[in-house]
């Protein structure tokens, strides 16, 4: 589980005192909107983002605006708008500028929640390089080891325990000095500790902990070690591990954090005896579904927010244009003139461009059917005679008259017929490819699949499927190749897998894939390339059913 305690809040407040304190070398003057805002912050949050909404939109000062920005990301991100808070985070950045002194503590802020949202999105890289940007403008030691923890943290989340340890190491003879880091790091490097060496005994230093934390009254932190502690017996003691489960409730309903009392329930309903599993998961049903509710109003309200501003400067602004108006009543015969000469000269270079265009499309279209019906036809023939121990003359002749056949009629609008046996068809296009290195399974794939799709679906898919197994046979080496085909009602999904060497870094569609992509479209269906595999290339197709009637 993933806490990240309060101080990521006080980086950014302090970072605003700092930013202000610099600011007041400068005339300029703090808005009454960014004021109102500052006054509501974190007592009716709503509010507090209008009107820094609307500092952000009606200021002149930039440094300003990106603060307004920042603590709009704050609210954003405390009502679980993730995504929202990032868009708004990088709006403050565009404003600051890393050589300005006085925006340097402000950009601290900024990187600090950019990596504190994307820890909470499970974007680890991205969290880590954030955490790097923020270490560059941190220059109090204190905010300093916050910051270092936040990245030890998305660190251990990553699995990187030894760059975690080294960063907790480094640090934690510093805080001694405060109780509370110290406890807090003490007891995020002996979980990591543990995570990497399961057979560790962690349990002292936890109760260390623990113990200062409740020397310190320090609800936020006995919250963390509670769960640290559950996490650390789950196996070894369950009934420990229910105990301080029961405990971190108890403090996560006292704390009212509906994301650290999902999480003990979690525990609960793993840990608990069956009489009482039931509660427990009911109430976790009701959270989550709560918590869900809230947190999509929060994004509807801060959208609506963002609108209802914007509306306003809008009508501001036709006010103004309604004025503007009534001063060039008199230009209005001469720009009607103007216009019709101009529209002429646009229609006529329209009807010329859309001409243009429509011999593009017709080239593009038979581009196409050379590439699906030819050249492809020729290399499957080609990829069965390179591995065929023996070729019949007879046979191979008949393909070649096929494709022969279709490239005289290329510039005709012939529709392709549909094989009777569409999917003895598939099979056959698809085994066509297998050679000794290279094995073809094939899944699902019977005549039920098929019932009830148009004969053009099935066309599309057959040219799909055939440049799919082409790539692969030219660039993927791979050794063993899956297709699998699924249906439900409304939807039929092929998923495609390899063992090859995958998508290059900066993959980009070749002319090939964009005609597959193409393919898929004009039958309302999606292909999508998997490029979160580390090995092989997994690919999806979808095509919905409804097309059939």
């Amino acid at each position: 589980m993933i806490k990240l305690h309060i101080y990521q809040l006080l980086i950014a407040i302090a970072c605003f005192f700092g930013c202000t304190r610099q600011r007041n070398t400068t005339p300029v003057v703090t808005s009454t909107d960014y004021k109102k805002g500052e006054s509501l912050l974190n007592i009716k949050n709503d509010s507090a983002f209008y009107y820094f909404n609307r500092a952000a939109s009606a200021s002149t000062d930039s440094l300003q605006i990106a603060m307004a920005y920042t603590y709009m990301a704050i609210i954003q991100s405390d009502a679980g708008d993730y995504f929202g808070s990032q868009e708004s985070l990088l709006q403050s950045l565009k404003l600051l500028d890393e050589r300005k002194e006085k925006d340097q503590q402000c950009l601290l802020s900024d990187y600090n929640e950019l990596g504190s949202t994307s820890l909470r999105l499970k974007n680890y890289d991205a969290a880590i390089d954030y955490y790097n940007q923020a270490l560059k403008f941190t220059k109090d030691s204190n905010y300093k080891r916050v910051t270092l923890n936040n990245k030890a943290v998305a660190c251990q989340e990553k699995k990187e325990y030894a760059q975690a340890l080294a960063i907790y190491s480094s640090i934690i003879s510093e805080s001694r000095t405060d109780n509370k880091e110290f406890a807090r790091i003490l007891s995020n490097m002996a979980k990591v500790k543990w995570l990497q060496h399961p057979g560790y005994n962690a349990a002292p230093e936890f109760l260390t902990a623990l113990q200062i934390r409740k020397n310190e009254n320090d609800n936020w932190g006995l919250n963390a070690s509670y769960a640290h502690l559950s996490d650390y017996y789950q196996h070894a003691h369950p009934d420990s591990a229910l105990i301080y489960a029961n405990k971190m409730y108890a403090i996560a309903r006292q704390l009212n954090s509906p994301d650290d009392e999902l999480y003990a329930l979690q525990k609960l309903t793993l840990l608990s005896p069956p009489e009482a599993i039931k509660t427990y998961f009911t109430r976790y049903q009701q959270l989550s579904d709560s918590l869900q509710t809230a947190r999509n109003n929060a994004k509807n309200q801060f959208a609506l927010i963002r609108y209802e501003v914007a509306k306003n400067k809008a009508d501001k602004l036709a006010l103004q244009k309604d004025n503007t108006e009534k001063k060039i009543q008199i230009l209005v015969q001469w720009g009607l003139l103007s216009g019709t000469i101009i529209l002429a000269i646009v229609i006529f270079f329209w009807y010329k461009r859309r001409k243009q265009r429509m011999i593009r499309e017709q080239q593009l279209n038979t581009s196409r059917k050379i590439h699906d019906e030819v050249a492809n036809g020729i290399y499957r023939i080609m990829s069965e005679v390179e591995h065929a121990a023996f070729v019949e003359k007879e046979p191979l002749l008949d393909k070649l008259d096929i494709v022969y056949e279709r490239s005289r009629n290329i510039s005709y609008e012939h529709p392709e017929t549909v094989h009777p046996d569409f999917q003895q068809s598939i099979t056959e296009l698809l085994e066509s490819f297998a050679s000794e290195t290279t094995r073809i399974l094939i899944v699902g794939n019977t005549k039920e699949i098929w019932e009830g799709l148009l004969p053009k679906a099935k066309t599309a898919l057959k040219h799909v499927l055939q440049e799919l197994m082409i790539n692969m046979k030219r660039h993927s080496a791979a050794g063993n190749v899956v297709v699998k085909f699924e249906r439900s009602e409304s939807l039929l999904k092929i998923l495609y897998s390899d063992d090859g060497i995958g998508l290059p870094p900066g993959f980009h569609y070749g002319n090939g894939l964009t005609s597959t992509e193409n393919r898929m479209k004009m039958i309302g269906g999606r292909i999508i390339f998997d490029r979160t595999t580390t090995k092989g290339l997994k690919i999806q197709l979808y095509i919905p059913m409804f097309q059939s009637k």
